[in-house]
């Protein structure tokens, strides 16, 4: 073990873990920085490290980064796009999608009909599907064409292809799902395929009010 460059072999000895650098084997010992981080995640991409099928997945869009171990927090599914966070803070993921704690997801969904104000209200009252009681916190109508309907969707709690699924049980496919907000963070002008890290605004922002924010 090295502390702040000299070597110390007694176990004992007094050490200020808060300032010294300490290595074990050259590896420093705190570990490294935490990351937290925001990706526009492309359309096709699955979100997950390896992919049996051999289909490209959302680490494709870190190549050559040099970032080191880092992990989705929450999903994407293949076909849905926009903004996927990623850390190497569990402890920070698992704050993030904790359905009592965690922020608000909002989406952009492009369907194909022209829902009614009634078949709105009745996606906030929720439907039974598959046994579980899906709804949305709030839909509105952000422009309509001849035949389809953009939609902005905001969830309080993500259950697997919960959009999807609820659209369908209102009539509706779903012909794109653009994640835009997770809480105080905006996908913006961030462009498919890149990234960039929260600022430290953004990270106090995601957490309770209870929580210490994230280093």
């Amino acid at each position: 073990m090295t502390v702040d460059g000299r070597v110390v072999r007694d176990p004992e000895h007094p050490v200020d873990a808060a300032a010294a650098r300490i290595t074990v084997d050259g590896v420093d010992a705190a570990g490294p920085a935490p990351l937290y981080l925001v990706l526009n995640k492309p359309r096709g991409l699955v979100t997950t490290a390896s992919d049996e099928r051999g289909r490209d997945t959302v680490y494709r869009c870190f190549d050559g980064a040099g970032l080191g171990w880092i992990a989705p927090v929450g999903r994407l599914d293949q076909a849905s796009e926009g903004l996927l966070l990623f850390t190497n803070d569990p402890a920070w993921a698992a704050t993030i999608t904790d359905p009592g704690t965690g922020p608000d997801k909002t989406y952009h969904v492009q369907i194909d009909g022209r829902p009614a104000p009634a078949q709105l209200e009745a996606m906030v009252r929720g439907f039974r599907c598959d046994g579980e009681h899906l709804s949305v916190g709030s839909v509105r109508i952000l422009r309509e064409g001849g035949r389809n309907a953009w939609l902005e969707v905001v969830l309080h709690e993500g259950r697997n292809r919960h959009i999807r699924r609820l659209m369908a049980a209102s009539g509706f496919g779903v012909l794109r799902l653009v994640r835009v907000g997770i809480g105080p963070v905006a996908l913006g002008d961030l462009p498919k395929g890149k990234w960039r890290p929260l600022d430290a605004a953004e990270l106090a922002a995601l957490l309770p009010p209870s929580t210490p924010a994230a280093a």
